[in-house]
Order: C-alpha cells, then structure tokens, then sequence
C-alpha cells in the first residue's frame, strides 16, 4: 500500500471516528496497524488492541472526570499516605475501606483527630478510591457544608441545595 493510500485511509477513519465519538480508535488506528502488520497479527487482535484503547481512555477519562468533579481540596491517594508514620491506624482497616463495600452499605466513615494526623488525606484517598470505582464523589468540609445549609435555607433554597448534596450518593456511572 502507497503512503498517499494510508493517509487517505487515515484521514477517512479519523473522519469516520468522530460522530461515533471514538477519539482514541482515530488516534492510535494508525500506530496500532502497523505495529499490527510487524507483528502478523491478526485482524480480529488488531480490531481487539484498537477497542481495548479506546475503553481504556475512556475509564481514565471518567475517573480523571469524577476527581474534578469531586472538588477535592488536593488530590491524594493510600499509596502517598505514610502508614509508618501513622501506627495508631489500622492500615489493613482503611485497605478494607479503600474496597468501597460500605459505599453500597450507606455505613459512614469518620475520621476524627487532632491537626496533621492525616484525616484529610485519607478522606481525599477514599474518595479517589471511590471514584476510580465508577462512584460519584462530593468532597466538602463540614464547615463548608454547614455554612452552605445555613445560607440556603436564608435564600428558602435548602431542598434544593439538599437535593444537590444527595445526589452523588444515590447514584453511580
């Protein structure tokens, strides 16, 4: 196959792609069938890698998307939390939470303790554990929370602003 060919058939699935919103497919077609043909795959492996990329993105891009949407004051993860350093911690306990079983059980988790015993950052790590596990994610303080409640009910806007802060509890995508 000519160069001019494989440009036209590049720009043609590239063209093709976009109202099948398939971003990564016209991103990495290209790469993946050459790589492909060098390899003798098949086309059914090649159409495999292809789809597998493209689900891939897709999941780093709705996990990436709960983050933000979760407004984490900063965003920080179990594996950047010194379990040494905090030996008063049941490290297999918080793992277990890190799974999300009581997210489907509705059992709340607190974390209670003086400044810097790390309370944030582990609130923050099982809210990113949650939404790399398809969850939707609120992350507030409970000061912001109150004074929030406070100034809605002085606007008479608190089912709605109730409504809001139940929302990302009651579903998952």
């Amino acid at each position: 196959m000519s160069a001019d060919t494989s440009k036209l058939q590049t720009a043609a699935i590239r063209e093709l792609c976009k109202p099948l919103r398939l971003p990564t497919v016209a991103a990495q077609a290209a790469q993946l069938a050459d790589q492909a043909a060098k390899e003798k795959q098949s086309p059914l492996s090649f159409l495999e890698a292809l789809l597998s990329a493209e689900v891939e993105e897709r999941e780093q891009n709705a996990v990436a998307r709960r983050i933000k949407e979760a407004h984490f004051p900063k965003v920080k993860t179990f594996e950047e939390f010194n379990f040494q350093e905090a030996q008063h911690l049941p490290a297999a306990l918080i793992r277990q939470l890190a799974e999300g079983g009581y997210i489907g059980k509705t059992e709340p988790v607190l974390f209670l303790g003086d400044t810097g015993t790390g309370k944030t950052h582990l609130a923050t790590a099982l809210g990113v554990a949650a939404c790399r596990q398809r969850k939707r994610v609120r992350f507030t303080t409970a000061a912001e929370m109150v004074n929030e409640l406070v100034e809605a009910r002085h606007k008479n806007e608190l089912s709605r602003v109730t409504a809001r802060w139940s929302s990302p509890l009651s579903r998952s995508s």
